[in-house]
């Protein structure tokens, strides 16, 4: 038997998540036990032999959380892309080419994050908006200031959300406003070691529940010097690195007439992909593009919300599955409104099939679209968890031993939302699609980080 000294709690709770790709598993009256550092010790179903023996010692020592019936224990979902300094503008200008949004709505914002009082507002607000949507891991990219950056990993770790936070990096006085543009790359890059150093050293943070990443923001906002240096940094330190990749055709074709290559040779050569490198879009890959990326183990966030407004083209999300490309889901915070990854899910099975059956009325209809490009509600779930974690390099999206437990409670009943389970017609299959295409922050009952509930 297990080392109840061992164990923090316990949770007994009928529980989804996904051990494979493409599949789900639903396991009733779920045993799950908790060390004191919030990972996953056990698991025990039912009919283990020593499954009545632990209920009963756990209940005894009133260390057991009991998730009633009608209630689902989830694994966190994770958010690979979200500007959290764009949080005041999502909604807004949505209508815009990408290029107009960008100056008229988020640089200006973006550079108000000078302001640490303005700052402190917003982060506090976006990371509790995550958390309450059940977003336990979240990548932000921040704005080009330092200080503000390091308030933001401050502010999760404060919230007790994990997150992966970036000082956005930008230096192409071509390409970025006079007044949001880094002065030089050497202050760029001393500010960016800082802020790494920061955060690790941050007080509470012994954990690394908060990791700093390396964030230039796309090819185009920056100069080969400041991306060669950046990347530098990944490998001295062996740092996560987010950034956009191929999101549209003018971003591909800046990179083909600029540097000859596609952005993923680019940050390839330039040190900035590894196995926790995150490539925020990554549309308009090619077959090279693909083999690169699984060579490094690097991973990609899927928006698919926001590629519809900005990038013109739907990512081909079958097929790269299908070639084992590490793939999770982002919000893509303002670049899509919405702040729920469940949202995410929802939008990466319907932008699936728009592709799978195309959209053109004056085709027919065996030419409208492409064939065999769906993926399944149980994949997108897949991707808002466990392809999340494997883009990361992190132990999270699954309730297996060493994994942490960063879980959540959905709680469905008449009085709340818009969801509705119906033991008479619901299978489990058809719970957890509901779960995905109805849960909102109301439904969202607990959520745990690490082992500690922060809601």
């Amino acid at each position: 038997m297990i080392d109840i000294t061992m164990i923090k709690f316990a949770v007994l709770a009928d529980c989804f998540h996904c051990p494979v790709k493409g599949e789900f598993a639903f396991n009733i009256d779920w045993l799950l036990l908790i060390d004191h550092q919030g990972d996953i010790a056990a698991t025990y179903q039912p009919q283990h032999p020593e499954y009545a023996d632990l209920l009963a010692t756990f209940k005894r020592n009133d260390s057991l959380q009991v998730i009633p019936k009608g209630e689902y224990l989830l694994p966190g979902l994770v958010d690979l892309h979200c500007h959290a300094p764009q949080w005041p503008q999502a909604g807004k200008g949505l209508d815009l080419p990408l290029y107009d949004w960008l100056q008229n709505y988020t640089f200006p914002l973006e550079n108000r994050y000078s302001d640490n009082d303005f700052a402190a507002n917003v982060y506090q607000d976006v990371t509790k908006t995550l958390l309450a949507n059940g977003t336990t891991s979240a990548v932000y990219f921040a704005s080009i200031h330092r200080q503000s950056t390091e308030l933001l990993a401050q502010t999760c770790l404060n919230v007790g959300q994990r997150a992966f936070v970036g000082k956005v990096n930008m230096d192409n006085s071509d390409q970025c406003p006079a007044y949001y543009c880094e002065p030089s790359v050497t202050q760029a890059i001393d500010d960016t070691e800082l802020f790494v150093n920061n955060v690790f050293e941050l007080a509470g943070n012994q954990s690394r529940l908060v990791h700093p990443v390396i964030t230039p923001r796309f090819v185009p906002s920056c100069t080969s010097e400041l991306l060669q240096q950046l990347g530098g940094l990944v490998q001295r330190y062996d740092l996560h690195m987010q950034t956009h990749c191929s999101e549209s055709d003018w971003a591909r074709d800046y990179s083909i007439q600029h540097y000859g290559v596609s952005d993923v040779t680019i940050y390839a050569d330039m040190g900035l992909l590894n196995n926790k490198s995150i490539l925020a879009h990554s549309i308009f890959l090619n077959q090279a593009d693909i083999e690169k990326i699984n060579q490094f183990k690097a991973g990609i966030g899927h928006c698919p919300l926001s590629n519809m407004y900005f990038a013109n083209a739907a990512m081909p999300t079958r097929e790269l599955l299908d070639h084992g490309v590490q793939i999770g889901l982002g919000s893509d915070i303002a670049g899509a409104p919405s702040p729920s990854i469940f949202r995410a899910s929802f939008d990466a099975v319907s932008h699936s099939r728009v592709r799978e059956e195309g959209v053109d009325i004056y085709l027919p209809a065996s030419k409208r679209g492409t064939a065999n490009a769906r993926i399944s509600f149980v994949e997108a779930f897949w991707m808002a968890t466990v392809g999340g974690g494997q883009v990361l390099d992190a132990k999270v999206g699954l309730f297996e031993q060493g994994y942490h437990f960063d879980a959540i409670v959905i709680k469905a009943n008449s009085a709340i939302g818009n969801l509705r389970i119906w033991p008479e017609f619901d299978s489990a299959k058809d719970i957890l699609e509901k779960i995905i295409t109805l849960a909102q922050p109301e439904n969202v009952a607990k959520v745990w980080v690490q082992g500690n509930a922060v809601i």
